[in-house]
C-alpha cells in the first residue's frame, strides 16, 4: 500500500521500515479531534501522530539540554560575585575558602538557575 509523501500526497513505499508500534487510549473526542488535526495537515493520523510525538520528544530533550547549559552558565556566574567582590576588597582566600565556594555553587546552581527562569518567564527578569 503505498504511503502519503511529505506534502501529503501519496506515493512509493519509504525505504525506512518501521517496526515498533507505540499506542495510546483516547476518548472518542479525543479521537476524533486528533483525527481532524491530521486531516487539517493532509496527514493520516498514524503519520500525524509520529511527527508530533518525535517533535514533542526531541522538543523536550532540547529544554532538558538548555536548561542544563543554563546552570552551568549560572555556576559562572555565581563564581564570578562570591570570588570577585571579596578580591577586589583585598581580601586573599584560602584554597579551602575556594574549595568550600565551589561546593555552594555546585549545590546551588540547579536552584538559582530555576529561580531565574522562574522570574524571566514571570516577566520580572533578575
Amino acid at each position: 500500500m503505498p504511503e502519503r509523501s511529505e506534502n501529503g500526497a501519496r506515493g512509493k513505499r519509504r525505504s525506512i521500515v518501521r517496526t515498533v508500534t507505540v499506542g495510546g487510549k483516547f476518548t472518542e473526542a479525543e479521537a476524533k479531534m486528533l483525527a481532524e488535526l491530521a486531516a487539517q495537515r493532509g496527514q493520516l493520523l498514524g503519520e500525524w501522530a509520529r511527527e508530533n510525538l518525535l517533535s514533542s520528544g526531541l522538543e523536550q530533550a532540547r529544554n532538558i539540554e538548555n536548561m542544563a547549559l543554563f546552570a552551568e552558565i549560572q555556576a559562572l556566574r555565581l563564581i564570578l560575585v562570591n570570588t570577585l567582590e571579596p578580591l577586589l576588597r583585598g581580601e586573599q582566600w584560602s584554597a579551602e575558602q575556594f574549595k568550600q565556594m565551589l561546593l555552594y555553587v555546585k549545590s546551588n546552581k540547579h536552584r538559582v538557575a530555576t529561580e531565574l527562569m522562574e522570574s524571566y518567564c514571570g516577566g520580572t527578569g533578575e
